[in-house]
């Protein structure tokens, strides 16, 4: 299975930026900063400052991936 990588722009620190992101990394994204209340850029804005080094994308993919990592599963909850 291929999937697109699409480029995103988005605002950090009143700095306007671009990120590479398969859909399901941006909806992800998306659903965490829902959950928090938060915007996407204020988001990516906390996820850069912990990654002040590397590849923004590479590090969202990761912040991304940990989150549902650690989040409970619907199996774990019921069982």
């Amino acid at each position: 299975m291929q999937t697109e990588i699409l480029k995103r722009s988005i605002v950090i620190a009143h700095h306007k930026t671009s990120v590479s992101l398969e859909d399901n990394f941006w909806n992800g994204l998306k659903e965490i900063a829902d959950a928090r209340d938060q915007s996407i850029s204020g988001l990516v804005t906390t996820i850069k400052m912990a990654h002040e080094q590397g590849n923004l994308s590479s590090a969202i993919r990761l912040f991304v991936l940990a989150y549902y990592r650690e989040r409970p599963s619907i199996g774990a909850v019921a069982g």
